[in-house]
């Protein structure tokens, strides 16, 4: 099976300009494409991941990458899928999550002389003169056409800005920019991003059909990335700083038996033949399927060594009492008159983000302590207790063993 067909087969393609032309720059190798990534925070999450994956497939296949990261388009903000404005950041932070970017981006790419870019538009989009722009893209794009675009649409009522109405254009400027710098003829993006995606490739023909084939520059294919993020959220970060392995791996452990084998198919590196295999998994079966999934992300994203020792700990809990459950300390100035409450522990060790979520837990017999169920929102634990070590569990398989430093 070539790589084209094994992204239909994994669901990871919608829809395309012109699929036999995709289809062979694509299985062919001959394919440099670029999916966009706007800095919007200092960590990639799994809505990034697919698209991630999406990039290490085919460089796998023998095609190019160009990751291009938003620091100028970063300026604006992309208005799909969002009901409000979204921040303006400042320079340096825009900057700061560029770098961010490019570290976790190595762990899935290959970068190098003949291998993957990494470029940023901002090196074009900020020495862009703005009568210039106008005279050279202004007049390939209808106000009429962008305004029935459903990436404005949706934001049409609540109120959207002439700042990020110029979205579309950045972003369509960006596809003529890399195909004229580095031959970009191809670009991925999630469903939300069609109008956008089409938009560049219009600039392109109306620019450039004189100087090149437009079949070559006119290529486009867009997958599922944003379906595929709203499937498993956003707030899970691909930097264990912010999400720990442990965390990330329970995170796919816990998705639901509707989704598990969508998943892995989509997200794993699996061979289909054994992913085929589980299709038709129902019951126990599928918590062994959730298992391979957590695994095999965790150690994508994380290393095979943390995607072992976050399995580890998560199995623990049930075979060793949890010895080997992620461990969060505590500080002496964290105790209230040498002890501590249950919801103020829950808040602590990170299973509940806030108190009044922590309170409904432990009133709806969700907590328990060392394997006891604690129903009283007052109960808490001394000094000596606390040093000793708490395994504190919420739900079935979310808890932490909280210590005295």
């Amino acid at each position: 099976m070539q790589i084209y067909e094994e992204l239909q087969a994994r669901g990871l393609i919608a829809q395309t300009t012109n699929e036999d032309a995709v289809r062979s720059l694509v299985n062919e190798g001959k394919a440099v494409f670029y999916i966009g990534f706007d800095p919007t925070a200092d960590s990639l999450h799994v809505g990034h991941f697919m698209a991630l994956c999406l990039m290490k497939r085919l460089q796998m296949a023998g095609n190019k990458p160009i990751a291009l990261i938003g620091g100028g388009t970063g300026y604006i903000g992309d208005p799909s899928g969002r009901t409000d404005m979204r921040s303006m950041m400042t320079p340096e932070t825009i900057e700061h999550n560029c770098a961010c970017f490019k570290k976790q981006m190595e762990r899935f790419i290959e970068f190098g002389e003949g291998k993957a870019l990494m470029v940023n538009n901002a090196d074009w989009l900020l020495k862009l003169n703005y009568i210039d722009l106008l005279r050279e893209v202004g007049a390939c794009f209808s106000v009429n056409n962008m305004l029935r675009a459903e990436c404005y649409k949706q934001r049409m009522e609540k109120g959207l800005s002439f700042l990020e109405f110029n979205y579309m254009i950045m972003q369509s400027y960006d596809f003529l920019e890399l195909y004229r710098r580095y031959g970009c003829n191809l670009q991925f993006g999630g469903d939300d991003q069609w109008s956008n995606m089409l938009g560049g490739r219009e600039l392109i023909r109306r620019k450039l059909d004189r100087e090149a084939n437009a079949m070559t520059i006119t290529l486009l294919l867009n997958s599922e990335g944003k379906k595929m993020g709203k499937t498993v959220g956003g707030a899970v970060w691909l930097d264990p700083e912010k999400t720990s392995p442990y965390d990330f791996y329970q995170y796919w452990r816990n998705v639901g038996d509707a989704d598990v084998l969508r998943c892995i198919r989509m997200l794993t590196f699996l061979p289909l033949e054994e992913i085929d295999a589980m299709d038709g998994w129902e019951g126990s079966r599928l918590n062994t399927a959730k298992e391979i999934l957590a695994f095999e992300l965790t150690k994508l994203v994380h290393g095979e060594e943390e995607a072992e020792r976050a399995q580890r700990a998560a199995k623990s809990l049930f075979v060793s009492g949890g010895d080997d459950a992620p461990t969060v300390t505590l500080t002496e100035a964290e105790l209230e008159e040498d002890r501590l409450d249950i919801v103020s522990i829950l808040v602590k060790a990170g299973l509940v983000p806030t108190r009044s979520e922590g309170r409904r837990a432990v009133e709806q017999g969700g907590v328990s302590v060392d394997g006891e169920k604690v129903t009283d929102v007052h109960a808490a634990f001394d000094r000596a207790a606390i040093q000793k070590g708490l395994l504190v569990r919420r739900g079935k398989k979310n808890y932490k063993k909280v210590v005295l430093g």
